[in-house]
């Protein structure tokens, strides 16, 4: 037992306190008691040794690994607690797969995020300063409480002030590690949160600080610990590997183990009526964090819980000054052409000048100077002289909105486009201003749902804009044309009529068409969203780690789906064969023993697809392994390891599904033959089978997969209807390098909130018909 372990236990058993009650009276879970007075647990935080001294109501250092029992203490007199130093938190130790995995987790969100700054051009010429000052006190927790001190304790206040260079240091500062940064609409928060996660990193963290975008979120639904799971799941696939001798995924074990700090970006994203409960859930966390947040959507929280963040300080930030317009805007000018600001800058450190404080308070703000720097840049010729006409932008609104509507046109009209890839031949294409407003208005305005404003742009719920209508006779149509083609070449090579070949294609397909369709209809969730996302793991017969699986619930629900679903499908065989028998040897469907027939096929084909199908996709969920680490660091490298993954799914559900059909059929038949009549699967078992395995494999991918849906409702029908280009890959990629668009781990998102919503009005000004308008002409 280490001193530790025996001052801990010594001071709970005088305060008689099992190792329960003092677990729910500190917040500490009792695993992490029992280690620490047993000895075992390696590394103590700094944090945790405070929470147990409040609990116990002892100074923290009568905790401390150096200090021994006080003799009061043992005899169950209370010490005077005193502050506690303000030291560095203690680092979190993972070993093994676990340190493997946060290494690698490490190293790709500097990566990441270090060409997030570039591409956005953060540093060029040099950062704007993004000051600070401490956050209103009725909006932070009491100076006690942040620094974690035991009852009577006297708090110093902390020294918050700073500038971005600082951001880390300040975060090092707070024992509590949980910190609240306020500031208005494109105040720079969210460049905050890039730099002090940078910091951190470069600075040997002892947690791996994750930027997670909580506009998704959803607390009602999903607790803080599970949410920030699923986001590194979806982020960062190969997390789904398993711990050693454990169930848990590699991303739950690092979100438990503390070895992630998040960094919660837009606190003010997640819809109004959550944002209560959103705030209620953190509180029940004491983990370090960093909350990020508009100030008058965080206040009417606090109001609404009565309480603010636990244990966290805060900061607002503050504006962008005329001075520092003075030193920035001119040096972005090439060549030394920065003349052209001299008289708005001019106006902007004078009030009184005629819209001067009309342009010192647009230009207050990171967001708008960008956008200012973007639309006069030197290639575009733009005199920026005319921001002084106060006739035409007579208020700031105005001149904000003029920015924001300048931004896009802008971009596509001045930056060439850049290669995909080394070597002749592959520049990108030249989109309009007219188009790139267009699409990426219609974008925008499909992240706005009935319930919220999502910010994620994900690939693959593009298709969620589309009506439901829209997308399942969209399903339905390339499910019926993929089982009509399966039908007619495998029943082509079988000795049957051509006329009977044709009619049981046109027959079978809209009959599994309308079975497919119906079933992907299902799968939309309220709100239009289908809840097919892209598959983390990828199918291998021999793996080195196994895949850590869901919820039992939602397992047995897709293979219910799939049992549903293959029952359906053999129903409609079953009445199209029927309706093609009728029609090519011209007997009515009424005539003597057709229904009895037709009952006995529906029950057969329908056992037999519905339990082939269970037993095929049951399969391929025991083949699931991890993606590999590198899988996931874009959208678009998102798109083609499953793109990837769909062809493996095929290749091998073919083969299976037609094997299986076909065998599953002749074994029911054999079984039923006595009670279902002379029943004759024959050697139609294996042109059954083969249509289910081909046509059932193909039309399963563009139906029930999120690369499939991709491909039939954004590749294809929405381009199809002038809504999105044809290669909206390229443009996505195109539009994030021109800087529209920011990326976000395996998704996008639009440069800042409020272009997007800019957008979203724009799309929402055009009639139903998405004709074009000239963008340009609102700059």
């Amino acid at each position: 037992m280490t001193e530790l372990g025996a001052a801990l236990r010594g001071l709970r058993t005088a305060a008689k306190l099992t190792q329960e009650q003092l677990a729910e009276r500190s917040g500490v879970s009792v695993r992490t008691i029992r280690r620490l007075e047993n000895g075992t647990l390696p590394d103590t935080r700094l944090a945790t040794i405070n929470q147990l001294a409040a609990a116990l109501q002892v100074s923290p250092k009568t905790l401390s690994p150096a200090a021994a029992l006080p003799a009061a203490a043992a005899e169950g007199e209370a010490v005077a607690p005193t502050a506690a130093p303000l030291a560095a938190r203690s680092p979190f130790q993972v070993h093994g797969v676990l340190e493997e995995a946060a290494g690698e987790l490490a190293r790709e969100i500097r990566r990441r995020w270090r060409r997030e700054e570039d591409q956005r051009q953060v540093r060029d010429p040099f950062q704007l300063p993004v000051r600070w000052r401490p956050a209103p006190a009725d909006l932070v927790d009491r100076w006690d409480n942040i620094q974690r001190l035991g009852p009577g304790a006297f708090a110093e206040p902390l020294d918050l002030s700073g500038d971005l260079p600082d951001v880390a240091q300040l975060h090092h500062r707070i024992p509590s590690g949980r910190l609240v940064v306020l500031g208005r609409a494109g105040a720079g928060k969210s460049m905050l949160a890039v730099r002090l996660v940078l910091d951190l990193l470069e600075g040997g963290c002892s947690q791996i600080p994750v930027i997670f975008s909580l506009g998704a979120w959803d607390p009602t639904a999903l607790s803080l610990p599970d949410w920030l799971v699923g986001q590194l799941l979806r982020d960062h696939p190969h997390l789904a590997g398993r711990t050693p001798g454990g169930a848990r995924s590699l991303a739950e074990a690092l979100i438990h183990s503390d070895a992630v700090l998040p960094v919660l970006d837009g606190f003010d994203e997640i819809a109004e009526g959550l944002r209560a409960a959103a705030l209620e859930e953190l509180n029940t966390t004491s983990s370090a964090l960093v909350l990020t947040s508009r100030r008058g959507e965080f206040a009417d929280a606090v109001r609404a819980t009565g309480a603010p963040l636990a244990w966290a300080a805060g900061i607002e930030l503050g504006d962008i000054t005329p001075d520092d317009l003075a030193r920035y805007l001119p040096r972005t000018a090439r060549g030394g052409n920065g003349q052209g600001w001299d008289p708005v800058l001019a106006a902007a450190r004078d009030p009184d000048r005629p819209g001067g404080a009309r342009i010192a308070e647009a230009l207050s703000t990171p967001l708008m100077v960008a956008l200012a720097r973007v639309l006069y840049a030197d290639p575009t010729g733009r005199d920026p002289g005319e921001l002084l006409d106060t006739a035409r932008f007579p208020d700031t609104r105005s001149l904000e909105e003029h920015l924001l509507a300048g931004f896009v046109p802008t971009l596509y009209r001045t930056r060439a486009p850049e290669r995909t890839t080394p070597g002749p031949g592959r520049a990108r294409r030249a989109w309009t201003p007219e188009q790139a407003g267009r699409w990426l208005g219609y974008l925008a305005h499909g992240l706005a749902t009935p319930e919220a404003d999502r910010h994620d742009l994900a690939w693959w719920q593009i298709g969620d804009n589309l009506r439901r209508t829209s997308r399942t006779l969209a399903v339905g149509l390339t499910t019926a044309a993929c089982i009509a083609a399966a039908t007619w070449l495998i029943a082509g090579i079988m000795p049957l009529p051509p006329m009977e070949v044709l009619l049981l294609g046109l027959l079978l397909g809209p009959a599994a068409g309308l079975a497919f369709g119906l079933a992907h209809a299902l799968t939309i969730r309220p709100g239009g969203r289908t809840g097919i996302e892209p598959s983390r793991t990828r199918l291998r017969l021999r793996r080195r780690q196994s895949v850590v699986r869901g919820p039992r619930r939602a397992f047995a629900a897709h293979l219910g789906a799939v049992l549903i679903g293959g029952f359906v499908m053999g129903v409609g065989t079953a009445v199209s064969m029927t309706l093609e028998k009728s029609l090519v040897y011209r007997f009515p469907l009424t005539a003597p023993n057709v229904a009895e027939f037709t009952l006995v096929n529906l029950i057969v084909f329908g056992l037999v697809f519905a339990t082939s199908a269970t037993l095929v996709f049951g399969l391929l969920a025991a083949l699931e392994a991890p993606l590999d680490t590198s899988s996931a660091a874009t959208p678009s490298a998102l798109l083609a390891a499953n793109r990837a993954e769909v062809g493996r799914q095929l290749l091998l559900l073919v083969p299976l599904l037609t094997i299986t059909i076909a065998a599953v059929g002749q074994a029911l038949v054999s079984a039923v033959q006595g009670a279902l009549g002379p029943l004759n699967w024959g050697t139609g078992g294996f042109e059954v089978g083969a249509v289910g395995g081909v046509g059932g494999a193909v039309a399963y991918v563009f139906a029930f997969t999120a690369w499939g849906q991709w491909l039939v409702l954004v590749r294809f029908w929405l381009p199809l209807t002038g809504r999105l280009p044809w290669n909206t890959t390229a443009f996505l990629d195109d539009a994030y390098h021109r800087g529209a668009l920011r990326r976000c781990g395996a998704v996008y998102q639009f440069r800042h909130v409020r272009l997007q919503h800019h957008l979203a009005r724009a799309h929402r000004r055009r009639d139903d018909r998405f004709t074009e308008a000239d963008l340009s002409g609102t700059a």
